[in-house]
Formats: structure tokens, sequence, C-alpha cells
């Protein structure tokens, strides 16, 4: 017992005599100012002299010594040499969801100017209490921050939301390398905290179009510093993670986008339903009507985030089969499956390299286009005009339900707005009119296409996906196979039951239907004013509820071809407007509830720039609207819980605080 005693007691002697072996980082901190949380960086942005200068009239010097220690609320204000301290709180207030009366304990002014002569800014309307601390010059955004009394040091402030739809898998924060960690804090909600920095640090510039517009990341694309999930638990813990970030995202990044987590993925990407099919991970909650109806997926995390969240501006998912689209759709979002190949998909999971793109999900045509200009660098956008031919596909004909109502009364505006009639297009009788050459002889459109889609994301994915990671994970777990939910299981056996020679059949069936689609159908012309020769139109959602607390007999294999197959195949773009609102009779609460309605809607191949100006255009004539964030996609609301009511990003940056504006 005493050798053992001695052993204990000389290797405790040791660590003392070695504290270097200990290693100690801080992470930041969380604050509570005015019942609002914050997470303070471990890392400060500047320092800045507390010592103070002058004010003019009356305001004498600040002190430091009037502070007190530890972090301390400021605000910094930037200008010439006047300002209206009462209009600039009133502007940093309406513009920024960060900023709050609260940061007015410390006003921090850095001006330009002289008075007099002198180095001296004038302050009008301050707030008694308040201690005025000058600078001439300094650099720092106007905006909330922390500042330690003693050093000087300066940390910006991250409001903490509760993701209380759970549409995040993991929330980051970013670091001074251009990597990312999981944010160290928490808030009551039952859900992930989600950190947001202030809008007011944040300025357009031609080189970052996207300041400052929060991201959502799907957990499919690479972040780097943090892990990738696809939807799976045992893959999360078992790789490392990344170290890089993945190619579309780090565009946006580059861009001045910041992101603030990823988001939920139904597992590897495959469509999956609430209840009967999530297992891993819980599904996201539906933010719209009576907020359990499904979110649709893949792109569930995105989807809902996007539909429920003021203080989220932009997410970013991908689309296969539909995985945009469909979240967009029941959601009331904007939407678009581009053509396919415009971005690199490295360090994305791919589902089927032939058919995944990359796409977005937002309430607002504006940043979704900026967005897109910077993601899809090599689109083209010179169209100048909108086609006058406008395809419709299995289009309701008459108001027979409240969803249909409102998806004519949008097909009416958009026809008086092109100027121009729909026309009924049917794929099936134009491809027995006039099938390719190659086609097989007395054989439809749909069964030639019939299991294309199942055969080329089962094949794909079980080469690309599952056999290196059911490989690596064997081997370092002792043969064991990791858990898989029902869907993945159920496709890839159905590829597995097929021979390898089926990849190949699908490949050319898939080409075969393209090139006859691109070449008869929706036809580009980059060197026409349209791009495009017509527009093809067809349903998205028409608020037919979906409730998440029904059974399913279990997932079965994705067979068929229909309207929203044809751009997967035909490689085309796709996009989701949201086009109103329709009641339905919930029965969730026993009471009527309203859902999103929306359209698909398509042109030519690199046509996409011809469906962002129409959005826009549309938007400005009042035949589409911002979706707001909310129960409504139309007037918002509140979804289970009180939230408060923030400013959408641009109209944000409109009225985003000028400190010239204050010059007196």
């Amino acid at each position: 017992m005493r050798a053992s005693f001695a052993s204990m007691l000389l290797a405790f002697l040791s660590v003392l005599a070695n504290p270097a072996s200990s290693a100690f980082t801080t992470t930041g901190s969380t604050v509570i100012l005015n019942d609002i949380a914050y997470y303070i960086p471990g890392t400060s942005v500047a320092t800045v002299n507390l010592n103070g200068g002058r004010i003019w009239p009356g305001w004498g010097f600040g002190n430091k010594n009037n502070l007190g220690e530890g972090l301390v609320p400021m605000t910094v204000v930037s200008g010439p040499s006047g300002f209206d301290a009462q209009a600039v709180a009133n502007a940093l207030g309406a513009a920024d969801d960060v900023w709050q009366s609260g940061f007015l304990e410390v006003l921090y002014v850095q001006y330009n100017t002289t008075v007099w002569g002198r180095p001296a800014p004038q302050m009008y309307n301050a707030t008694s209490g308040t201690t005025v601390i000058t600078t001439h010059g300094g650099k720092l955004p106007s905006g909330p921050y922390f500042v330690d009394a003693s050093s000087g040091a300066v940390y910006q402030a991250y409001r903490l939301y509760s993701d209380t739809i759970g549409a995040f898998t993991e929330t980051a924060i970013s670091n001074t390398d251009g990597t990312f960690s999981v944010l160290p804090a928490n808030v009551p909600g039952q859900h992930l905290a989600v950190a947001v920095p202030s809008r007011s640090y944040f300025t357009k510039t031609a080189d970052k179009p996207l300041a400052g517009v929060r991201l959502g990341v799907k957990d499919i694309y690479d972040v780097a510093g943090m892990r990738t999930s696809n939807g799976n638990r045992a893959w999360y813990h078992f790789y490392p993670p990344a170290n890089v970030t993945a190619v579309a995202v780090q565009k946006l990044v580059d861009a001045g986008a910041v992101i603030v987590g990823k988001m939920l993925t139904s597992q590897f990407a495959n469509g999956e339903s609430a209840t009967a099919d999530w297992v891993d991970y819980h599904e996201s909650f539906n933010p719209r009507g009576d907020g359990y109806q499904d979110t649709s997926s893949s792109s569930s995390g995105p989807g809902a985030g996007a539909g429920a969240y003021s203080w989220l501006d932009l997410t970013i998912g991908s689309d296969t089969g539909g995985s945009i689209r469909g979240p967009s759709g029941v959601q009331g979002l904007f939407g678009n499956r581009p053509s396919h190949d415009e971005v690199s998909l490295a360090g994305v999971m791919p589902l089927a390299p032939e058919l995944d793109t990359a796409g977005f999900l937002c309430r607002d045509p504006e940043i979704w286009t900026a967005a897109s200009r910077v993601m899809y660098s090599s689109l083209s956008w010179a169209s100048t005009a909108f086609p006058k031919t406008l395809y419709t596909l299995n289009f309701p004909t008459t108001a027979s339900t409240p969803g249909n109502a409102v998806l004519l009364g949008f097909l009416r505006n958009l026809t008086s707005f092109l100027g121009t009639n729909s026309t009924p297009f049917s794929l099936a009788s134009a491809w027995a009119a006039n099938p390719p050459a190659a086609a097989p002889g007395n054989v439809s459109l749909t069964q030639i296409l019939n299991i294309t889609y199942p055969i080329l994301i089962s094949k794909e994915q079980t080469m690309l996906v599952r056999d290196p990671f059911y490989a690596a994970y064997g081997a370092a777990m002792g043969g064991r196979k990791p858990f898989v939910d029902p869907a993945p299981l159920v496709r890839w056996a159905f590829g597995d039951a097929y021979p390898t020679s089926a990849l190949t059949d699908a490949i050319n069936n898939q080409t075969l239907f393209a090139n006859w689609f691109n070449s008869q159908v929706l036809v580009a012309n980059t060197s026409s004013p349209t791009c495009s020769n017509a527009i093809m139109l067809y349903v998205g959602s028409s608020a037919q509820q979906n409730p998440r607390n029904q059974y399913f007999s279990g997932p079965g294999v994705p067979y068929g071809f229909s309207s929203g197959r044809i751009s997967p195949f035909a490689g085309n773009p796709d996009f989701v407007y949201p086009v109103g609102q329709a009641a339905y009779n919930s029965v969730i609460t026993g009471v009527q509830e309203v859902l999103p309605v929306a359209v698909d809607i398509m042109v030519a191949r690199g046509c996409d720039n011809v469906l962002f100006k129409l959005s826009e255009a549309l938007i400005k004539a009042g035949i589409l609207n911002i979706s707001q964030p909310g129960r409504s996609l139309v007037d918002g609301g509140e979804i289970l819980y009180k939230r408060e009511a923030t400013m959408p990003f641009e109209q944000a940056l409109e009225v985003r605080v000028s400190m010239e504006e204050f010059a007196q």
C-alpha cells in the first residue's frame, strides 16, 4: 500500500512540476443584458483608450474609472463632428436586432472633423447616465460591443436565439483563421442556441455583396473546423472535422456571408417522412399553419429555419429529386434547383452526381439573387426580356379547392404581366408525337424513365458513400455496421438487386430524355433577349395538410416519372415561387389555419437568370411578395411560442445607421 501511495504521490508531484502539460483556452462567455442573452467571443477585435477625449458642449471628459470593472456594454458611433444621440439610438434599434438601449452604458464616439479648429465632436440629446468617450479617427464599425473596463479590449456582441423548431444540427462561431467552431453557449428553449452578429458591423461592397448575410448550411456540406453528419449519428462521430469548407459555401463566405450553423438533413439526403422514417435525428418543425406539418425533405432544416426565423437571411440546401423544391413549397419560400453543374460540389456528400445541385431557400428574392450571382459565377445574366410562350403542366382548371383558387389567380396575373396566354402541355403526348430516334419503339416516356431515378441514386450512393463508410467503420469497430435509417437502406437494397449495367442504362435513359427535352421543349438561345424559348409552370404546393403525427407502412422506392423529375433529368432550372396561402381545417388544432401555395417554374438550361429577374419583376408589380417568417407567409405571427418581431436583412440595410445623416 505504501509503495502504491508513494507512486501516486510522485505522479501527482510530476504533474505539479509540469503545469505546461495542461492546456487552457477561453471560449468566450455568455451574459444577460436587459433579459436578452449574448455570446461574447474569447478574442477581442480591438483595444481602445478609455481615458477619453473632449465632448463639446458641456460633456467634459470620459473617464474609465467611472466604468467599474469587467465587461461593460458599449455603443460605437462614427462620423463627422455632430451627433444626435437619440437619433443614433433610434436608427440602431430599428436596423439591428442585436443592439438595444443597454448598450448605451458607454457611447464611444469616433469622429473625423474639428470644431472651432479643435478636434472635438458635438453631442445632442445624450442619455443621462451614459459615459461618453471620444477618439479622433478610429476604425471600429458602428454598433454594439462589450469593452473590458480595465484593459480597453473590445469584443463583438452576438445575440443568442433559441432554435425552437429544431432546424439546426450544430451552431457555429467563426474563428480568425477562417475556420469555424461549435458555439459554446446555450439559452432556454429546449434546442440549440444560435449566435448572430450585429448587422451594423457589415457594409456591402462590390467584393462583399453578401456582407453580413446570416447563412444556415445544410449538414451535407463540409465547413472547416466542424463535423458533418449527413443526418447520421455514426458518421458524425466517426469522421473528424472538415479541414476545408465546401466550394459552394466558401464562395458565399468569401462574399461576406456569416455562417451561423449547420442545418438538419434527412439521412444521406434521402427523402424521409417525419414520424415514419426519421430515427437518428428528429425532423424539424414546419413553422407554417398549425406548426405540425411535415417540412418535406431532404433540406428539412434549411426550409424550416428560413420559414421561421427573421434573424436568418439565407439557407443553402441541395436538390437531387426535389430536396429544395419540396421544403420551399410547403414553407412558402423562394427556392431554386439551378441548371445542373453550375457550381462545384466538392466537399458535399453525393446522392447522384448526375442529378445533384446546390441551391437556396430564402424569403426575399433580392438576397436570393445576390447569393446566386456569387455562387453561380459562370452563369449568364444577359437576358433582357421574358419569354412569351407559357406552358402549364397538370395545372388546375377550376377553383375546386382554396389552394387551386390561389394558383389560378396567380396564373391570370402572370399571363397578364407577360402579355400572353397559357397553353396546357403534355410531355407524354409530345414524346409520342416526336420521339428521339434512339428511343425504343412502342415504349412510353413513363416506362423508359420508371426506374431511372431510383437506379441512379441507389447505385451512385452505395458506391460513393455507403461502401467506403461501411468498410472504414467495420475496420475500426470490429466488423460492426453503423446504424442507418430505413429509407436509405430500402433504396440501397433496391440498387443492390440490379447489376452494374443498370447504372449505365439509367444514365443513357437520362441523357436520351435530356437531349430531347432541351432541343424540343425548353430550348436555350443565349443570343436571344429571352434566353429561353418558353416558360413552364406546374403546381408546387396547394395548401394540402400533411401532419407529422401520422404513420405510414414504411419507406419505399421512388419509382416513376412526374413533373418534378423533369429538371433533375434535363438539367434545366426549376424554381419555386410562393404565390399566396389558403385556408384548411387543421386536424391538429381543430380550427381553420393557413398553409402556403406555391408554383414551380422552369426555363431552358442555362437561363436561370430569367427566373431570378422574373421574381423581382413580379415583386415590383405586386404579384409576388416577400415571404414573412412565422405561422403565415403573408402576416407572419407566432409559431406556438412567443417570438419577437425583428427587421429583415434588406430592410435593415436601408435604415442602417450612417452617422453622416445625423451631422448637425
